[in-house]
């Protein structure tokens, strides 16, 4: 039996204003790792709009690798890798990734995962980005502790029925933990529904002044 995609209306609404942004700061080419693949809509838009970067979706459900696989079927694009499992609540579980990355992507994660699994994905970030490389994130940010739409108070109280792990974070908190992992927080945009995408930077490594 063929892999089966998974319907997602999300992606169907944000993969073109996305793409927008990634067309800003996405380099020329290079490799891309995608935390949280979901069902794989997104790993094939951008496959093929970026040609020259070579794309490696992840997700720790085995029936989102499926419909990813489906979505690669269907997309042909050679420089769609096959899906990995990865969770980034594990310690190490970067160390599985082969050479340094351009970019890190994880769309609509942060809020639907525990706070571990974010500063897990920094954590990894901060290490298989190459200096200059970036951190991609997209969802709903609370911005000084407040949240930024009345539709975001909503939202978050249906997360808080799923668990009361997940939650609307704070960009001042997603700041903090990029910067202790070498990841500046080089842009906030505004996106539709009251998202944001969040692009944060591999700083390069300050050498250590030699003792006297």
């Amino acid at each position: 039996m063929p892999p089966r995609k998974q319907p997602s209306p999300s992606s169907d609404r944000n993969t073109a204003p996305i793409l927008g942004v990634l067309s800003a700061c996405l380099p020329s080419s290079g490799r891309a790792l995608e935390i949280g693949s979901g069902s794989g809509q997104h790993a094939a838009a951008f496959a093929r709009a970026f040609p020259a970067i070579e794309w490696l979706p992840s997700d720790p459900d085995p029936q989102a690798r499926e419909s990813i696989a489906a979505w690669a079927q269907e997309t042909d694009a050679d420089n769609l890798l096959p899906a990995i499992d990865i969770d980034v609540t594990r310690e190490d579980w970067h160390a599985g990734i082969e050479g340094p990355l351009d970019a890190v992507l994880a769309i609509n994660m942060v809020h639907i995962s525990p706070w571990e699994a974010t500063l897990g994905l920094m954590r990894g970030a901060g290490r298989l980005l190459v200096p200059g490389g970036i951190l991609y994130l997209y969802g709903p940010y609370r911005r000084d502790g407040r949240q930024t739409s009345e539709s975001n108070v909503r939202f978050e109280q249906w997360l808080k029925g799923l668990s009361p792990q997940y939650g609307v974070r704070d960009l001042a908190d997603m700041e903090r933990e990029g910067s202790a992992n070498g990841l500046l927080l080089d842009e906030v945009i505004d996106m539709p529904a009251n998202n944001f995408s969040l692009v944060l930077r591999k700083q390069a490594a300050i050498p250590s002044e030699p003792r006297a």
